[in-house]
């Protein structure tokens, strides 16, 4: 990503109303005071700020606060596997709540999904690294030690048949 399409929290409050900005300032107080280690990346051309490991959003990330016109999603990358009745979306992964007011951004059932979301993205890292532990595994078997039988599949004999 380009160093221009990336900014400022400060930028992107400055894009949306006082309103939603004061939300969206408590969102983030709220996501640093249960991950004071979370690192931000903030995408102008997103019009979202990314909270998580790395600067990644869809591989590091784990939250995301993104100003919308007359509320703020609070969205979470791997969201289908949190459990919170104000959740929003149908996707295989995001999900989202809207939050429309301060009352509801300091909300302490919100604080809870805040606090679940780095542990569900780390569930999420630790059944990928085995999915391709298990891949590396399958590949080097059916290889033989032969790199091109690892291209084709088949496994090569001693004998080159």
């Amino acid at each position: 990503m380009s160093n221009a399409a990336r900014g400022t929290f400060k930028e992107l409050l400055n894009r949306t109303t006082p309103e939603l900005a004061a939300i969206a300032r408590r969102l983030r107080e709220a996501i640093f005071a249960v991950d004071p280690a979370a690192v931000e990346t903030v995408r102008l051309g997103d019009n979202a700020a990314t909270y998580g490991v790395g600067p990644r959003k869809m591989t590091e990330g784990y939250a995301y606060i993104m100003p919308m016109r007359g509320y703020v999603n609070l969205g979470f990358y791997q969201g289908a596997s949190l459990k919170h009745a104000r959740l929003e979306g149908t996707g295989k992964g995001l999900r989202h709540v809207k939050i429309r007011s301060l009352d509801e951004a300091s909300d302490p059932a919100l604080r809870g999904l805040l606090a679940a979301a780095p542990g569900a993205f780390r569930s999420m890292v630790r059944r990928n690294r085995g999915r391709a532990a298990t891949r590396r595994a399958r590949s080097a078997g059916r290889a033989g030690g032969h790199a091109g039988a690892r291209r084709s599949g088949w496994a090569v004999h001693a004998d080159g048949a």
